[in-house]
């Protein structure tokens, strides 16, 4: 009974799958090609192919050169202490020094200051000194006491007159004379005058505590400072800020 219960149930049902309808689904339109954008990805790719490819040829072609650590003042000459080697990319259109060239570069003389971290140039150093326009170097030889204790080349200093009023049998005469030497005592001499080169003149037996300095002055002021260098009337200073 059952069994002719579910037959008479499904007896209205059609065997067939019903198919979808016609025109339901839309037509896929075409994909539009871009030949530009391919063009321009495939540019890209051979332009950072070529980059890489030259860095690689930088990198493999680079040479060993001079340079400095401590500043350079006009007119002086690297040292051993002075300068070190550093690997650079080759370039032709850069005048480098090879470190090979350091022992003809310590007989050439820095045409201008050179500060520490600059890698040499040929361009920097000529056989003979060069100062700037209008500048003279003057030397002083001083006694400890007439300098800073910290004292070094690069330094921004004032030099100043001190001491050297004039003697004689008749003072009556040299009234005149010990006041105007008393005038230009504790006078400044040069403002602002770089520190060109400091050398150690103490002996260490003795301990003396002298130096000789040259400084870098304007031409003016070069003639007074050196009379009062060698009558040893010279005190040097630190400019406040330097």
């Amino acid at each position: 009974m059952k069994i002719q219960e579910r037959t008479g149930a499904g007896a209205g049902r059609s065997a067939a799958p019903a198919g979808p309808a016609v025109g339901d689904r839309l037509p896929t339109p075409p994909r539009e090609r871009k030949p530009a954008l391919a063009a321009l990805a495939v540019l890209l790719i051979l332009v950072g192919a070529l980059g890489a490819t030259m860095l690689v040829l930088q990198v493999g072609n680079r040479i060993e050169v001079i340079k400095v650590t401590n500043e350079i003042q006009a007119g002086e000459s690297v040292t051993d202490k002075d300068v070190t080697s550093v690997m650079v990319a080759e370039d032709p259109g850069i005048n480098y020094i090879l470190w090979t060239q350091l022992d003809t570069l310590k007989t050439l003389k820095a045409k201008t200051t050179i500060y520490g971290d600059t890698v040499v140039q040929g361009q920097m150093f000529g056989k003979k000194s060069s100062l700037p326009e209008g500048k003279a170097s003057v030397g002083l030889a001083l006694k400890e006491g007439q300098y800073p204790g910290d004292i070094k080349p690069g330094d921004i200093v004032t030099a100043y007159r001190v001491g050297g009023t004039s003697s004689g049998s008749d003072d009556s005469d040299d009234s005149d004379d010990s006041g105007a030497s008393g005038s230009a005592s504790g006078g400044a001499l040069v403002d602002d005058a770089r520190v060109n080169t400091v050398k150690d003149d103490s002996d260490a037996a003795l301990s003396t505590g002298s130096k000789t300095l040259t400084l870098l002055v304007d031409q003016a002021d070069a003639a007074a400072l050196a009379s009062a260098a060698a009558a040893g009337e010279v005190a040097i200073v630190h400019v406040p800020g330097n």
